[in-house]
């Protein structure tokens, strides 16, 4: 595991989100791909944000209080978005996830989006690596 990058691990047809997408269409990739936030990008494929559960939900509850209509997602949306590289190894940014970072990561290169990984991902893989350590682990499919 010490030599694995993020490129060896990262799904790289990632979901994301258009910064022009209503918020509807907006919660139904998050429920459809079964995570708790996706990158925003561009028409340039360039992340511009993040959009997050906790985003959405906020949103939501205001906008159906209020009865305002469906918002776009750059309304909504975080414009700081926490990206890595797929050059850095995956022991980093466990290191990293111990300071309470996001739970999903845009990889880009080039500032464009080429990846995602998550920590289900990560801990998959620190599972996998740890069999033979004494730890027991059946992969899921």
């Amino acid at each position: 595991m010490k030599n694995l990058t993020i490129a060896d691990v990262m799904d790289t047809a990632p979901p994301f989100i258009l910064s022009e997408q209503p918020l509807d269409e907006v919660v139904e990739q998050l429920i459809k791909h079964h995570v708790g936030g996706l990158p925003v990008v561009n028409d340039k494929h360039e992340v511009i944000g993040f959009v997050s559960e906790q985003d959405c939900i906020h949103s939501l509850k205001v906008s159906s209080y209020h009865c305002e209509g469906i918002v776009p997602v750059d309304k909504v949306m975080n414009h700081e978005a926490y990206t890595i590289s797929p050059d850095m190894l995956l022991i980093d940014l466990v290191e990293r996830m111990g300071n309470n970072k996001p739970k999903i990561f845009p990889v880009t290169q080039e500032g464009k989006l080429v990846g995602l990984i998550t920590r289900p991902q990560v801990l998959m893989v620190l599972a996998e690596s740890s069999v033979g350590c004494g730890f027991t682990f059946k992969h899921p499919h």
